[in-house]
């Protein structure tokens, strides 16, 4: 589950351009959303955003039955829509880069683990974990033309890491084809900012003190970032997850070896060019920890990413670190 940001209060004095700020929020894709932008029209876009969020859960989502993704878990091939086509393609090359760290196919984990449709707090076996891994590979997964295909019978997809941010960048290009090119989306945490807000500065995201943390300084973030005409998107262990054995395991899972997030880290944002880059990077870079994960910022500059982690030390203290560009992004 993301979500640990915040939208922190814009000021609504009027920029010299005279643009009202309009703003609209509501619920979608199992979370919320809401969508703030700057313009001279105060027309609502309310309903054509959410006829967005019904074609892409058309697209990809896992509880609605006829959706394409069920159709493909289901099946052996599918002739993708735009919507699917973006998001597999780009989780594919994600795949490639990070060592199949991001990995579309690990569905059949998600459910062994209890955090897919059907829910339920258990730890699965070795056995059981064993039996699920030779059907966890992105490599199994073809594209040809329009056609999403599975090498091996039991092959299943699900595009939950990413499809949010994907989606976030589906609202900001509407906004853009609408002449609106100063907003900032948030659909479930995962944000797509364009321009400024009505200060005419770049918008102020703020990244939300951990439940744990008794700092006493009376603020609700963390830290703030000024985002223009980027994306940013938080991983955690904070919101889905269960407790056995002493242990937190989080809905996180590692497509490697099959195990669900337990290490240290508490959440992990990540700033990118776009939504779907910063949304399928955080679930890798969560995984590989602190150290290796800024790390793999360094060793991959093309890829434009910034990183903050908040994590707690070998005394159970809540500690920070990040790349060194995180705080420099406007």
């Amino acid at each position: 589950m993301k979500g640990w940001l915040i939208l922190l209060s814009i000021c609504i004095s009027v920029s010299a351009s005279a643009q009202s700020l309009v703003t609209f929020q509501g619920k979608a894709q199992g979370t919320y959303y809401i969508v703030k932008y700057l313009s001279n029209d105060t027309t609502s876009l309310q309903p054509e955003v959410e006829r967005l969020f019904r074609e892409i859960d058309r697209s990809m989502s896992l509880y609605l039955p006829g959706s394409l993704i069920n159709r493909f878990n289901k099946g052996d091939k599918i002739v993708m829509d735009p919507y699917m086509y973006t998001v597999v393609k780009k989780s594919l090359e994600v795949s490639r880069i990070t060592n199949g760290l991001f990995d579309i196919t690990v569905k059949p984990l998600v459910d062994l683990w209890g955090f897919g449709v059907v829910r339920h707090n258990r730890r699965p076996s070795v056995e059981e974990i064993r039996r699920i891994l030779p059907l966890v590979d992105y490599r199994l997964l073809t594209v040809r033309v329009k056609y999403l295909l599975k090498k091996k019978d039991g092959v299943e997809i699900d595009c939950n890491g990413i499809a949010q941010g994907f989606t976030s960048d589906v609202v900001g290009n509407f906004l853009h084809r609408k002449g609106i090119h100063n907003f900032l989306v948030d659909v479930g945490g995962e944000l797509v900012s364009s321009g400024v807000n009505t200060q005419g500065m770049p918008w102020s995201i703020g990244i939300e003190r951990p439940p744990a943390d008794s700092s006493s300084d009376g603020r609700p973030e963390l830290a703030t970032i000024r985002l223009k005409n980027r994306a940013v998107a938080t991983s955690g262990n904070y919101q889905r997850f269960f407790d056995e054995g002493g242990i937190r395991f989080a809905h996180t899972i590692d497509p490697r070896t099959g195990e669900a997030l337990h290490n240290n880290i508490i959440s992990v944002t990540v700033c990118a060019p776009d939504g779907i880059t910063a949304d399928a990077f955080d679930n890798a870079l969560i995984i590989l920890g602190v150290d290796a994960g800024l790390q793999f910022i360094r060793e991959h500059p093309k890829l434009q990413l910034e990183a903050f982690y908040v994590y707690k030390d070998t005394d159970g203290k809540i500690r920070e670190k990040y790349s060194p560009g995180f705080f420099h992004q406007d």
